[in-house]
């Protein structure tokens, strides 16, 4: 079960009311840098950052996307929509991470490579509007987990507002959801490449491969999940519900239809619920020879 499933009108209404001071101390964050930019995936994070800078700073919060064959055409679209729902200029811009060997290669810090090229452009974008800082959707739970992405931020002297203010990710999800943002209950949408293990090379043919797979699952009522790529097999990694969902026979043979039309040999299906990060449980269990920074 996802966190954002678990979480109850009831709880909705603690979380809010046990993280006030939290929440305040985001807007004063945002008073006081008094212009922002804000990196900008469309996801339940950084749509949270950037409702909450938009409404502190109004015209003064920036929102920017970086778009690549990581990012799907989905999560593009649903980014742009989202935006604008809020009320915040929006720019688009090219990201080419694939380009650099050492993401491709995907060791165990891809994400720093990814996000050393999304800072870059987003200080370039900040120079020249003359905003104060970048800041990032990190928030305080994200310390928990492997995160190389995050020493990026760090190196580029990106502000993670919602890590100073304490925010976990199910108080985000409740304000999300008390501010009327759509993305409340969204499942973690990392980006495409996360669908690799570590050390299966990073191109664009597999990553529209994954993109595919996914856009077919959304196609079919699905919502919780993500869609591994092992080669020629195809590992589904579905919430608790959508496993109950192909019980129904017509439905399973429509998933295994539409999966191994993109190229699939095999579908499989992983007994564990999705969660996100599960590709990162192999960094606990052995040590891979991988390229490092």
């Amino acid at each position: 079960m996802s966190d954002a499933q678990a979480l109850s009108d009831a709880q909705v209404e603690t979380l809010c009311a046990s993280s006030l001071h939290k929440y305040e101390k985001l807007r004063a964050i945002f008073a006081g840098l008094d212009s922002v930019l804000v990196a900008f995936s469309g996801g339940v994070d950084s749509a949270f950052v950037l409702a909450v800078a938009h409404q502190a700073l109004g015209a003064k919060a920036l929102a920017l996307t970086a778009i690549s064959a990581s990012v799907s055409a989905d999560e593009a679209s649903d980014a742009r929509v989202l935006a604008q729902k809020i009320g915040a200029e929006h720019v688009c811009v090219n990201s080419n991470e694939l380009n650099d060997p050492r993401y491709a290669a995907n060791p165990q810090n891809r994400c720093y490579f990814c996000k050393t090229e999304l800072y870059t452009l987003c200080e370039l974008e900040r120079e020249k509007r003359g905003l104060r800082a970048v800041v990032d959707g990190f928030n305080a739970d994200d310390k928990k987990d492997h995160r190389p992405g995050h020493q990026a931020a760090l190196e580029h002297r990106v502000r993670s507002v919602l890590a100073e203010a304490g925010l976990t990710k199910n108080e985000v999800r409740a304000w999300s959801k008390r501010l009327g943002l759509p993305t409340w209950d969204k499942p973690q949408m990392a980006c495409l490449a996360s669908r690799l293990p570590y050390g299966v090379a990073v191109t664009a043919e597999r990553l529209s491969q994954v993109e595919r797979a996914e856009h077919a699952l959304r196609g079919l009522g699905f919502k919780y999940f993500r869609v591994r790529h092992h080669h020629d097999v195809a590992r589904l990694e579905l919430g608790v519900d959508e496993h109950r969902l192909l019980g129904d026979n017509a439905l399973r043979q429509a998933v295994d239809k539409a999966i191994k039309a993109v190229g699939y040999t095999f579908v499989a299906v992983d007994l564990e619920p999705f969660r996100s990060g599960r590709l990162n449980d192999t960094l606990k269990q052995k040590s891979l020879s991988l390229p490092v920074v």
